[in-house]
């Protein structure tokens, strides 16, 4: 099936049918099976007649420049803005959900902007962006969006970031990430209890994209695990997870431990403690890991870069705010000359911690 080429054009690809009539989308292991006129789980992928469409094709939830750090991106063109965006839906169900009023809409009239792919890389270019993201939802459902815009993106020279869970299947994985330049990756958690339980999920394909990325791309890729109190927050938990990151993805794979608040459907649960925190970044560079963060709380000694070797502060953050930069422009650390893994391009940018809505239309 051909890409789609205009913004009224919402064919989407990986899908077959079946022999009792319905077809099956093949995007995510999910696998939904539908008859006409019904959507998959992630709501945004619906048969239409004989085949499947992106309902979303063109729409967006919106638009803002944000500090690449937000996505969170720690070494990745550090201090640079970057256009993100959008739309609506999602193929996890997560209990715990951040973003459920994009993630778990139903209702498209809030996809209030409308934009086609080079429309998106040329407001990136014209507000002065180093990149665009994918994020707010999950981008992996509106692959063919996505994929058509980073395409735009490239074509002026932008890199392209994906934020995303990971879940998808082996040969969209290939298209989505060949055009991404960078990705976080949202580990939810280290068992399949948690991922099933509080997600319809299971760990192992969100495994094989980190896999997929580390060992058959030059996509770089960080991780973030949002500590849930009482779900995912245990010691021997994270030191599993840990150990398992250094021993198939290496040590220099930054890991953001993330702070849980009460959302969607788990207001009971209470917000992670900053010591809970604070014990997973020790325990995770215990194991190995070289970069390991705290995020959704004020700590700027977790959230700087320091350098493996010697100690030396290399980027300090407040927040999304730089201070201290001891980086050569190829990235290595000023003090001992040890490289820094990451995307470095110079000095740093100065967005700092500013937040701008941009209207495309």
């Amino acid at each position: 099936m051909p890409d789609p080429v205009a913004i009224t054009d919402p064919r989407a690809r990986y899908w077959h049918p079946l022999d009792d009539g319905r077809i099956q989308c093949d995007l995510c292991p999910r696998f939904c099976k539908l008859h006409d006129g019904q959507r998959g789980l992630c709501f945004v992928r619906a048969r239409q007649g004989d085949e499947l469409v992106l309902t979303t094709y063109g729409r967006s939830s919106g638009f803002c420049i944000d500090p690449i750090e937000k996505k969170p991106l720690s070494h990745f063109l550090p201090g640079t803005p970057v256009l993100s965006f959008g739309t609506a839906g999602c193929n996890l169900t997560c209990k715990f959900c951040q973003n459920w009023d994009i993630s778990k809409s139903r209702e498209f009239d809030k996809l209030q902007e409308q934009a086609s792919p080079e429309a998106i890389a040329r407001a990136a270019a014209q507000t002065g962006c180093r990149s665009v993201a994918y994020t707010y939802n999950d981008p992996v459902i509106f692959l063919e969006y996505a994929v058509d815009v980073a395409k735009a993106c490239h074509d002026l020279g932008l890199k392209n970031v994906a934020v995303t869970a990971g879940y998808i299947c082996d040969e969209p994985r290939r298209e989505f990430f060949r055009h991404m330049d960078a990705a976080n990756v949202d580990l939810k958690a280290f068992t399949d209890a948690f991922y099933r339980t509080l997600c319809t999920a299971e760990l192992q394909p969100v495994l094989d994209t980190l896999l997929y990325l580390r060992h058959e791309t030059d996509v770089w890729f960080e991780i973030t695990d949002l500590l849930i109190p009482g779900h995912n927050d245990g010691d021997a938990e994270v030191a599993e997870m840990a150990d398992w990151i250094v021993g198939h993805l290496g040590p220099d794979v930054p890991v953001h431990f993330s702070a849980f608040h009460p959302d969607w459907k788990m207001t009971d649960v209470p917000a992670t403690p900053p010591a809970t925190l604070r014990r997973a970044r020790a325990i995770a560079k215990a194991a190995g890991i070289r970069h390991a963060y705290v995020g959704n709380v004020h700590d700027p000694e977790a959230d700087s870069t320091w350098c493996h070797h010697c100690g030396e502060l290399l980027i300090g953050r407040d927040w999304y705010q730089l201070s201290d930069w001891n980086l050569t422009d190829d990235g290595r650390c000023t003090a001992c000359g040890t490289p820094c893994a990451g995307v470095f391009d110079g000095p740093p940018g100065t967005w700092g911690a500013k937040r701008r809505r941009v209207v495309l239309s």
